[in-house]
């Protein structure tokens, strides 16, 4: 794509998905706060329904706090074969208007809708297209970010939630960006903000006002991401047919974690968080890997690999823990802990998965 052609980047994202799919099928829930997974009495919140988050429920929170933010919630056993199925439905839709559709997930995607198929004139139109037949054909609600760029378009789908459109057009990217703060970033997580604000980067505007070199001294390697991200700059193309390598989740901690049992506390949340997603995947695979940070933001990787498919997440959190041991203790503690399968069986990951229009 030439510079005076910019690519038309749509970043479709289901509102609050796995809730909202048993909102729609349970009236009972409707206008309640739910969360799915876990239980009252432990385990995490796999997904939060938007009166929930209201009292400051999240993904991945412990579902203790969760109760004790709300006294009221309604826990729902996930069941992802229904939610998988809804997003077949929605990687339909998609198809029809694109082939350049790169999933994040199941309730998230980038589509590079640079070609208009049927002709609606801008990727705007094509966005409110899409999200009018999601509505019609499932009774869920997306939001969707219109952009010239995949980091733009992700954060644009987020700005009007739920049910919203937001449109960033090449002219107003980098003003768009400089009036974020930096913890709205793909990748900044709140210790990496917290580290931001310390060195008074609170704003794009900042971030962008920051050297290269600078960065580089403060945040190593993802300086280069920041430097770019901070000038609406990104250059990545949508990865059409995108196939699963590995399978996994990690969390950043509000604090540094050193002793042994938090760290193995927070290393069971972790893998619940991952094996659910390995279950939605109807995965397997042969090889574990954890995946450290320290305080000084430099990272560990550690891999065990077995003849056969990791059984269950109990073999899963068992071999985790295994690894995490043999690097223990380290010095000045962990900001970050990962754990990801890989070595997966092709079955069930591969994702099935000319006028031009006016610029949005």
């Amino acid at each position: 794509m030439s510079e005076e052609r910019p690519r038309k980047i749509i970043h479709v994202d289901m509102d609050a998905f796995y809730a909202s799919v048993e909102q729609r099928d349970d009236p009972a829930l409707r206008g309640r706060p739910v969360a799915v997974g876990g239980s009252r009495a432990r385990g995490v919140v796999a997904a939060a329904s938007y009166e929930a988050r209201a009292f400051g429920v999240r993904s991945a929170m412990p579902s203790s706090s969760a109760v004790r933010r709300c006294p009221d919630l309604i826990f729902v056993r996930p069941r992802f074969e229904v939610y998988h199925a809804v997003s077949q439905q929605i990687r339909a839709i998609f198809r029809d208007y694109t082939d350049a559709i790169e999933p994040l997930s199941l309730d998230e995607a980038y589509l590079d809708v640079s070609e208009d198929r049927h002709g609606l004139g801008s990727a705007s139109a094509i966005a409110e297209d899409i999200r009018r037949r999601i509505k019609a054909d499932t009774g869920l609600t997306a939001s969707a970010g219109v952009s010239y760029n995949k980091f733009i378009a992700k954060l644009a789908s987020d700005q009007n939630k739920p049910d919203g459109l937001c449109v960033i057009p090449p002219h107003k990217g980098a003003a768009f960006v400089a009036g974020l703060p930096v913890k709205r970033f793909h990748g900044v997580g709140p210790v990496t903000a917290r580290r931001m604000e310390a060195l008074g980067i609170l704003t794009g505007a900042d971030l962008r006002d920051r050297s290269l070199e600078m960065l580089q001294r403060h945040f190593g390697s993802y300086a280069s991401y920041l430097y770019q991200a901070a000038r609406g700059e990104d250059h990545r193309p949508v990865r059409a047919h995108r196939e699963a390598k590995s399978i996994g989740a990690e969390r950043t901690f509000e604090r540094d974690l050193s002793t042994r049992e938090e760290l193995h506390v927070q290393l069971a949340r972790v893998a619940e968080a991952a094996w659910a997603r390995v279950e939605r995947h109807e995965a397997h695979g042969r090889t574990v890997t954890l995946k450290l940070r320290r305080a000084d933001f430099s990272t560990i990787t550690r891999a065990r690999s077995s003849r056969t498919p990791v059984a269950d997440q109990a073999g899963f959190l068992a071999i985790g823990r295994t690894l995490l041991d043999a690097q223990l203790p380290v010095p000045g503690g962990i900001r970050l802990l990962g754990l990801t399968l890989s070595a997966l069986t092709p079955a069930g990951l591969a994702e099935p998965d000319p006028v031009q229009p006016s610029l949005f």
